[in-house]
């Protein structure tokens, strides 16, 4: 069998869906099946990177030799503004040479031959649940090409039970063509400190010489920054507190810059390297997601697999992510977090208890055993 992949995002997008895809094509690849790969990105501007990946990709894939890549001269942003906005009829295969499959990790499929058997990722619907937390623009693009492509697949992976619900409630996609996949969990990420990181994230970044809440995630306003800075200002006030904020400016991003501008003891770091994510992780007192809805939330089983203790928003996909290993609060509830943040940085038992339910919950999230889910869904529609 010829599949095809999708691998825009995972070259462009350093967090999130990007992370998604190149962990979920890395567990793929580098199980023994026998399937032909063909990975397709938009290229334009980033032919180094594109080859570096190329080289590393070779390097773990089970057979090296039934793989090959495909690199279009566009940017992402021209390719949706063909495939997806002008719909121009020209179908990925003439990208990638006759394919019994084509997989997208990234809401959209590109046209398709119809003997092209196709399948969908969609992560979450927040641009129907929360439309005004996206630009107007950016809100009618999913609005619409999302339901397109979703009736044009085959079958629909989603990351939770919630966004399945979702799919089916809200754009009366029948179940029986929605399989739910969870995330899996990264190598590195794990309980046991490196030698003086404490240090390095001091030298690196100038955090570390104060306990710490930490939260990470895009800077836009699904994710709720502000009533999380509002809940830590008296936590935070005296000094022996910091709130640090990983993630780049998104959309919709200047509330969140000049709230953080007016707190001194609130830091964003930007973008951050997933090589130092585990420590960043480690060395928090505590990890908040205090998102208004998510897909899933892979911070939240990245912090808990570094054995720190988290609390997140009791809505969609959190509490399924969370089960019983962390504390759950109302994101609209900004006293809620603040009794909960409290607790947990003042109760040394409390915070021993949630890093232990936090560590066997973590374990249960595999992208190995997400690999092997995938593989036989593509055997089931070809």
């Amino acid at each position: 069998m010829r599949i095809a992949i999708d691998y825009t995002s995972a070259l462009r997008q350093g967090a999130g869906i990007g992370r998604y895809a190149r962990e979920l094509v890395d567990a793929v690849l580098a199980t023994p099946a026998l399937h032909d790969f063909v990975l397709m990105a938009a290229k334009a501007g980033l032919s180094a990177h594109w080859r570096h990946e190329q080289t590393r990709l070779l390097g773990l894939a089970a057979a090296p030799e039934r793989l090959r890549f495909r690199g279009l001269p566009l940017t992402d942003n021209w390719v949706a503004r063909l495939w997806q906005r002008l719909r121009v009829p020209l179908p990925a295969e003439v990208i990638t040479g006759g394919i019994d499959c084509f997989y997208s990790p990234d809401f959209v499929l590109p046209p398709l031959r119809s003997r092209t058997r196709a399948l969908l990722t969609v992560h979450d619907l927040s641009f129907i649940r929360h439309p005004e937390t996206f630009t107007p623009a950016l809100q009618q693009y999913l609005q619409t090409a999302v339901p397109r492509s979703i009736a044009r697949a085959d079958f629909i992976l989603a990351d939770s039970i919630a966004t399945q619900r979702d799919l089916v409630e809200l754009l009366h996609v029948p179940v029986e063509r929605v399989t739910v996949l969870y995330s899996g969990l990264a190598a590195g990420f794990q309980e046991t400190p490196e030698d003086d990181e404490r240090g390095r994230l001091q030298a690196r970044y100038g955090i570390g010489a104060r306990p710490y809440i930490l939260t990470v995630g895009t800077l836009q306003p699904r994710k709720n920054y502000i009533r999380l800075m509002q809940a830590c200002d008296p936590l935070i006030a005296s000094g022996d507190l910091e709130l640090v904020i990983v993630g780049r400016p998104a959309w919709l991003a200047e509330p969140i810059l000049e709230a953080a501008a007016q707190r001194p003891h609130t830091r964003l770091l930007g973008f951050v390297a997933d090589a130092d994510l585990p420590a960043l992780y480690r060395q928090a007192t505590v990890f908040a997601f205090p998102s208004l809805y998510e897909g899933f939330g892979l911070p939240i089983v990245e912090a808990m697999a570094c054995g720190t203790p988290v609390a997140g928003s009791a809505v969609s996909s959190i509490p399924e992510v969370v089960g019983d290993a962390g504390l759950l609060v109302d994101p609209l509830d900004v006293d809620g977090w603040r009794t909960a943040l409290q607790s947990v940085v003042e109760d040394s038992a409390l915070r021993a208890e949630l890093r232990g339910r936090g560590l066997v919950r973590a374990g249960q999230f595999s992208w190995s055993r997400a690999a092997s889910q995938w593989l036989a869904l593509i055997a089931n529609i070809t």
